[in-house]
């Protein structure tokens, strides 16, 4: 595994090189997380240092109208299964007016939320749903309208992200990006996904991020449902809060969330309509961190956390780094 990262990290600053006398890549780099982490168990410690993300980054166009863009975890081990388990990005975008986008290729399955949609390297601990799917970023084909400024809907057909390789089993989303005002930013979406027993499951997510001053504040919230369920809405559900509070060079951080699934949500075979976050379950998780930018630019981070959650009898503690560096650039 790591003579095969070494050999894509080679590749990778050789196909940069060439993109020097190149008109089609724009960018090329590296970003890398690396964390030591403890936590205490039942009143047993350990620790470990390991690395979190190693992703190779590349942008660049074909035509004025036609870009690309790559993201390859160097980290990640290739599945049989799922040769491209390892590549988040693989697409290619065509702008084909002003007002609309078509893109085809693996990418982000659009489901709202900021925690969901945020960079995985910028996320310290997740919601059980997040991280609970089997896959978040999946082969698509979609259409995007920019109706307004900084408003636009997508609809989207790709693999469904509760199956982690490639079957005849789909999800059709639909997603708001926009906003209400300049402090109030939306990810909105309504789904529908497929589970491998071939039954259709709905999301509602709402995703919303208010910025006032220095202080950031998220709140997402979604619902789950199966058509066959007693209890449409709030019975099975997710609520994300989050705060960030920049002073200078620090951010101080918090999040907390709650997700629960009504133990009543099962078919007639007793199988539970959401596969993900499984009826019977509830889950309470949360944590505060504080990030330092030693440089005027975020190239370099360092961050420490303390998170737990109601599942686990475990103090999870966090001490890392986040640095990025240019291979190219245009």
């Amino acid at each position: 595994m790591m003579k095969k990262a070494l050999a894509l990290a080679i590749m990778a600053l050789g196909i940069s090189t060439y993109a020097h006398a190149q008109e089609g890549i724009d960018s090329v780099f590296v970003d890398v997380r690396g964390t030591y982490a403890m936590d205490i168990t039942s009143g047993v410690y350990s620790s470990r240092m390991r690395c979190d993300y190693f992703n190779v980054h590349m942008y660049g166009h074909l035509t004025d109208n036609i870009s690309y863009r790559i993201r390859q975890r160097m980290n990640v081990p290739i599945d049989s299964s799922n040769p491209f388990r390892a590549t988040d990005w693989l697409s290619l975008k065509w702008a084909a007016t002003p007002k609309w986008n078509f893109s085809v290729g693996k990418g982000a399955i659009l489901i709202g939320g900021y925690e969901y949609d945020a960079a995985p390297i910028d996320v310290y601990f997740y919601s059980k749903f997040c991280s609970s799917l089997q896959q978040c970023f999946g082969f698509n084909v979609s259409a995007s309208h920019s109706f307004a400024p900084g408003q636009a809907f997508t609809f989207q057909v790709c693999n469904s992200p509760l199956q982690a390789s490639f079957q005849d089993i789909y999800a059709y989303n639909l997603a708001w990006e926009g906003h209400f005002a300049p402090w109030w930013k939306t990810i909105w979406s309504v789904n529908m996904v497929e589970d491998a027993l071939h039954r259709m499951i709905n999301y509602i997510a709402l995703g919303n991020h208010w910025v006032f001053g220095g202080v950031a504040l998220d709140l997402d919230v979604m619902n789950r449902a199966a058509f066959g369920q007693q209890q449409f809405f709030g019975s099975d559900y997710t609520v994300i809060s989050k705060f960030i509070w920049s002073i200078g060079r620090w951010n101080l951080c918090g999040k907390v969330g709650y997700e629960k699934n009504s133990s009543a949500n099962v078919d007639a075979n007793g199988i539970s309509y959401d596969t993900v976050i499984t009826a019977g379950t509830e889950y309470l998780y949360g944590g505060v961190g504080v990030e330092y930018f030693p440089l005027p630019s975020d190239r370099i981070r360092f961050h420490t956390t303390y998170f737990r959650d109601s599942h686990d009898d475990r103090h999870n503690i966090e001490f890392g780094i986040k640095w990025r560096f240019d291979v190219w650039k245009k």
